[in-house]
């Protein structure tokens, strides 16, 4: 265990951005997929601004890679467009 009172602060602050790195990335990956699911292209294109600025928040806080946010708005700009 951590020897110091700022290695205890530490594991602390860590475990709680984990929690809320996790709650984040979860909640885009749940709006994603309810996006990907509809069928409706007026409904599709309401909800698309949304997970595009889920995605870029996670970009711009490195839970996950900007590429992998780029890829995933087109893909989903894509989708939509098939729609």
């Amino acid at each position: 265990m951590a020897n110091h009172k700022s290695a205890l602060k530490r594991v602390r602050s860590d475990e709680a951005k984990r929690v809320r790195n996790k709650y984040q990335h979860k909640t885009t990956r749940n709006a994603i997929r309810d996006l990907r699911a509809t069928t409706s292209k007026k409904e599709a294109e309401k909800q698309f601004p949304k997970v595009a600025s889920m995605l870029d928040k996670l970009a711009k806080r490195n839970i996950i890679h900007k590429n992998k946010a780029a890829n995933l708005k087109s893909g989903l700009a894509a989708h939509i467009a098939k729609l």
